[in-house]
């Protein structure tokens, strides 16, 4: 597993960086400007909207060439992307200040609401610092604070869609067939962790209960590892050997949008076919589940769940699929204790990692086979229904399966031993 991890992550991913006014700094804005503004951005986004490029770049400030230029690039670059909705909303602003030539500038810190048609149930929302300036009366906007690199995949470059049966694929600097290959698998992994979670949505055998899900997938694959990172504004070290990660945000009403699972095409593309659908099928669990999933959550179960799941119906061994896990065991270095949410981390001994991942997947599987896999779901969402994570496992453990939590790791330390010694 250590080659090719598959790491739940998740995240609110927003849109900052360097480089514009900072809102809330100067005199206060009058209404009337702030007014001004919000039409503004309401004529912008109407224009992505409308697919209108020319009625999109009249929005921008015909003095800054340089990004009048990428703002071009990101209306092409976004042509193929299924956009069902797309709005700036004004949150604040401030920093007025003098413009070149003539009129003021303003800084404009704006959330950026999207939805992608047939995915999103509701708007992803990032933030997005701009700068807008004044000249003659009129509103543009002049700049925007994004790091280098691009946070949204269109601002890397022209994106390429591909719909499958279950699953939407972006991609940047992929060619299609690439991208089709990896719909397939997406495809693949839906109905598997809808048959786990019993509870997969319209269309693939599941309900509508608590946790429900739309049984579909969004998939974002960039042009390298490096952009891959600048995605998950992240250090690219964090990622050289992750094959994919899913973000989103955990728990919340069900009506959050798609997460997206973002694939490190070198990572996966080192995969053989198996190596890839245990892959999609992790992350897509991290999806099917994020609703349930919380602050009182461990990520030996998040992640241990997320990998039986993937492993579930194939004929992998515990050997097999936790080969660093046996060479501790064989070394006389059985684990304690299950793993902490810090043994997740990226930082430090890449062993550790992965023996972290292949701790928590066992734990499921004894789960699974000890009690029933309807007991493993039931335990799983009766943690993530606490919403501290002191005593949630200890509880559901007692409620769910029986057992305190000592009598639980005893077991799950003799079923190591058994499985791996």
């Amino acid at each position: 597993m250590a080659a090719w991890l598959a790491a739940g992550l998740f995240a609110l991913q927003s849109l900052c960086g360097c480089g514009t006014l900072v809102p809330g700094s100067g005199p206060a804005v009058p209404d009337g400007d702030r007014k001004a503004v919000t039409a503004l951005l309401d004529r912008w986004s109407s224009a992505l909207r409308d697919r209108d490029e020319r009625a999109f770049l009249a929005a921008v400030d015909p003095a800054a060439t340089g990004y009048r230029a990428e703002q071009r690039r990101v209306f092409a670059n976004l042509a193929a992307v299924p956009l069902a909705s797309w709005e700036y909303r004004l949150v604040r602003t401030g920093g007025f200040a003098p413009a070149q030539g003539d009129g003021r500038r303003l800084a404009a810190e704006t959330e950026l609401r999207y939805r992608l048609a047939g995915y999103d149930t509701a708007p992803v929302t990032t933030k997005a610092r701009l700068t807008v300036v004044e000249r003659a009366g009129r509103w543009y906007v002049t700049a925007e604070d994004a790091p280098s690199g691009g946070r949204q995949l269109w601002q890397q470059g022209p994106v390429t869609a591909v719909r499958g049966e279950r699953s939407l694929v972006l991609g940047v600097g992929q060619n299609r067939a690439r991208l089709e290959a990896l719909a397939a698998t997406a495809d693949r992994a839906v109905p598997a962790v809808a048959a786990a979670w019993r509870d997969g949505g319209p269309g693939t055998g599941g309900g509508a209960g608590p946790g429900a899900w739309p049984g579909r997938v969004v998939v974002q694959m960039p042009a390298s590892v490096e952009r891959m990172a600048a995605l998950l504004d992240s250090p690219v070290s964090n990622y050289r050997g992750i094959a994919a990660v899913t973000t989103g945000e955990v728990g919340g009403s069900g009506e959050a949008p798609a997460d997206r699972i973002i694939v490190n095409p070198e990572a996966y593309g080192a995969l053989g076919s198996f190596g890839r659908q245990v892959v999609l099928t992790h992350e897509t669990a991290h999806v099917a589940t994020r609703a349930l999933t919380s602050a009182a959550t461990p990520l030996w179960l998040s992640e241990g769940f997320a990998d039986w799941t993937a492993y579930r119906g194939t004929d992998r061994t515990a050997r097999q699929a936790a080969p660093e896990l046996a060479r501790a065991v064989a070394a006389d270095r059985a684990p304690r204790g299950l793993p902490t949410d810090a043994d997740f981390g990226f930082a430090g001994e890449s062993g550790r990692l992965a023996r972290a991942y292949e701790e928590g997947w066992l734990a499921c599987r004894m789960i699974a086979e000890r009690w029933g896999e309807e007991k493993l779901v039931a335990f799983y969402r009766g943690v993530g229904g606490h919403e501290r994570r002191s005593g949630s496992v200890g509880t559901e453990l007692r409620r769910v399966l029986g057992v305190s939590q000592v009598e639980f790791t005893a077991e799950w330390r003799a079923y190591v031993e058994r499985e791996l010694g």
